[in-house]
């Protein structure tokens, strides 16, 4: 993590930024999949419009309509009420209170606000990990995992979400460099293999919450 953190530092600003955006992206999955408190009052085309405004080219314009979305947001009941989230939900609000420290970016774009959001993506994965090891049950893809692991001598008494958050974290590092400054993740046909690397990992934390929520976790 402090390499990653190291490389983070050594980027331009815009690219700098596409790293936090693309922590969040890996966790955009498990933010929509799954139905919303409806006591929290939580729009879900809110989150939506935050996850695509950050992906979308960074200026005036689309910071504009990125603070209005995060105003919308924060007039939920959710925000001054107690919750009592059940393992789904709790990943939810970890994934909410992500999406607005990426909102702090927009006024204070350094690398502690940066390094804040890609250290929260990747403490949800060493969560997850937890959870799977507690559980009473076998994982459906514990024999995969395993494999995978195995492959990975340096890193094998990691859990697997952990590991595989930090290839897709790896790679995504690895080619910041290389993409359009002024260009959204989508405009470019990086950035759109970048998104599709983040939303493979996200479908996996999905299918894998969806079978502790079956289990009773």
């Amino acid at each position: 993590m402090v390499q990653q953190m190291e490389q983070l530092a050594d980027l331009k600003p815009v690219h700098r930024r596409q790293a936090a955006v693309l922590a969040l992206w890996r966790w955009r999955a498990p933010a929509l999949a799954f139905e919303l408190d409806a006591e929290w009052g939580v729009d879900r085309s809110v989150l939506e419009s935050l996850f695509h405004l950050a992906a979308s080219p960074p200026g005036e314009q689309s910071d504009r309509a990125h603070r209005r979305a995060i105003a919308e947001l924060c007039t939920a009941p959710l925000f001054t009420s107690e919750v009592d989230p059940d393992t789904v939900q709790l990943f939810q609000l970890e994934i909410i209170s992500n999406l607005l420290a990426f909102g702090e970016l927009l006024d204070k774009p350094g690398a502690d606000e940066v390094e804040r959001v890609v250290e929260a993506s990747a403490g949800l994965a060493d969560y997850l990990d937890g959870l799977v090891e507690g559980s009473f049950y076998s994982h459906p893809s514990e024999e995969a995992h395993l494999q995978y692991l195995a492959g990975l001598a340096d890193r094998a008494s990691e859990g697997y979400f952990s590991t595989r958050h930090l290839a897709v974290e790896t790679a995504c590092h690895g080619a910041l460099a290389f993409l359009p400054d002024s260009a959204g993740l989508p405009d470019s046909s990086k950035g759109r293999e970048l998104l599709a690397l983040c939303e493979d990992f996200g479908d996996e934390l999905v299918t894998t919450m969806q079978w502790l929520r079956t289990t009773g976790h």
